[in-house]
């Protein structure tokens, strides 16, 4: 868990890290919410359409540990650029398919290149950056990813209204091409402290790496796993609510832009947060805040009203920007840090994906209502937990008991 040094400075950084996050979530945000359409187009029903599109989250799933293992093996620069180009073919595949299955492997596909991606991208930044500057680099990074996102549906939608849905996936195989070769300006990472032990570390097994950090994927994981539920269960709750209120798709769609717009506008300011004051002083106001949200939501019947409650709900999500990535950061161990990764952003995506079931669950047998109580519950129980668990693993914290000692 100790600092790398010397460190990269963020500068240098800025074009071969941040870049590629851009074009690659400006492409996913244009071809994620046509994959749906391109599967009723094909002949799905509207529950295979809806498999099809948890496609991407179940690929990460499974690509989050071998990820890990593979960035170990071969290093960042060389899985960055492995993954942007299966990317890039699946979206080729999806461009041109007219068969469901195909397009159903390309979606999965899809998913275990961004877990690769995402994997690589996480341990060079953990690895480059030093632990003054950790947060801010990492929350920036959060960051760029939300302002692709809310860039690539407009422009998805203007190449379907003058192309084809095919003419979208080209682009969105484009961009992660564009971001791949932009990959490869990353500067190489410096000289760990470790350097001496890594010769050993490499032939570690992956199972080992987590066994030995189970402890802190059982507590700290866990916290974790409850934030990623409550991300993922915002972004599926609000439309569903806005739809039971009456609210057309075109005032959905701007209620989400708004609640994004508040989101891109705090990571800056939340990993600034983080490097001065330490982690929790983020954490458990973004869980806070979040957690009202979901039991605020009952109250709202309007437009104004559901707006209100997206807005606040993204004021929480925005500043948190980063927080999962910055705490892997913190207790990734300098022996086996890649595949430790791998585990933790499995805790992360468990919850991405546990988090939408929940609702689906709660919502067959009670009103939709009762479903954001209980995520409501559920966010204000994980503030107790990372009110425990986040302070013992703060670098900051530790810091400061080794000058007394």
């Amino acid at each position: 868990m100790s600092d790398p040094a010397p460190s990269i400075k963020l500068r240098r950084l800025a074009l071969p890290v941040y870049g590629p996050t851009v074009l690659i979530s400006i492409g996913m945000g244009a071809v994620v919410p046509l994959i749906a359409l391109s599967a009723l187009d094909l002949g799905a029903s509207v529950t295979q359409a809806a498999i099809i599109v948890g496609l991407i989250g179940f690929g990460q799933l499974c690509g989050d540990l071998p990820a890990g293992a593979l960035a170990q093996r071969f290093g960042e620069k060389r899985v960055l650029l492995a993954a942007c180009v299966l990317e890039a073919a699946a979206m080729i595949v999806a461009s041109q398919t007219g068969s469901l299955w195909v397009l159903a492997a390309a979606v999965f596909t899809v998913g275990l290149s961004s877990a690769v991606f995402g994997l690589a991208r996480h341990a060079y930044l953990s690895e480059a950056v030093a632990l003054l500057y950790r947060a801010r680099a990492l929350s920036t990074l959060g960051g760029t990813f939300r302002i692709g996102s809310f860039i690539g549906p407009f422009i998805g939608a203007f190449l379907i209204e003058h192309n084809s849905f095919g003419a979208t996936y080209a682009f969105a195989a484009a961009t992660s091409l564009a971001g791949g070769l932009l990959s490869l300006a990353l500067p190489d990472l410096p000289q760990s402290r470790t350097s001496a032990q890594a010769p050993v570390v490499e032939r570690r097994n992956m199972w080992r790496v987590l066994a030995d950090h189970r402890r802190v994927l059982a507590t700290l994981g866990t916290g974790v796993f409850v934030i990623m539920i409550a991300r993922a269960s915002r972004q599926a709750i609000i439309p569903l609510w806005a739809a039971l209120q009456g609210l057309d798709a075109t005032t959905t769609s701007i209620i989400f832009g708004l609640a994004a717009g508040v989101d891109m506008l705090l990571f800056y300011p939340g990993g600034a947060i983080m490097d001065r004051f330490g982690r929790m002083w983020v954490a458990l106001p973004a869980m806070f805040v979040m957690g009202a949200g979901f039991l605020l939501l009952p109250l709202s019947s309007t437009a104004v009203t559901v707006g209100l409650v997206a807005c606040f709900m993204g004021l929480g999500n925005g500043i948190s920007s980063g927080i999962v990535l910055t705490l892997g950061s913190d207790v990734a161990p300098d022996a086996g840090r890649r595949q430790f990764l791998g585990g933790w952003r499995l805790c992360s995506d468990l919850g991405s994906v546990t988090g939408p079931g929940l609702i689906s669950l709660v919502s067959l047998v009670f009103p939709l209502g009762v479903a954001a109580i209980a995520l409501g519950v559920i966010t204000w129980l994980g503030v107790g937990w990372l009110a425990k668990w986040v302070p013992v693993y703060d670098p900051a914290r530790a810091q400061k008991e080794s000058v007394k000692v």
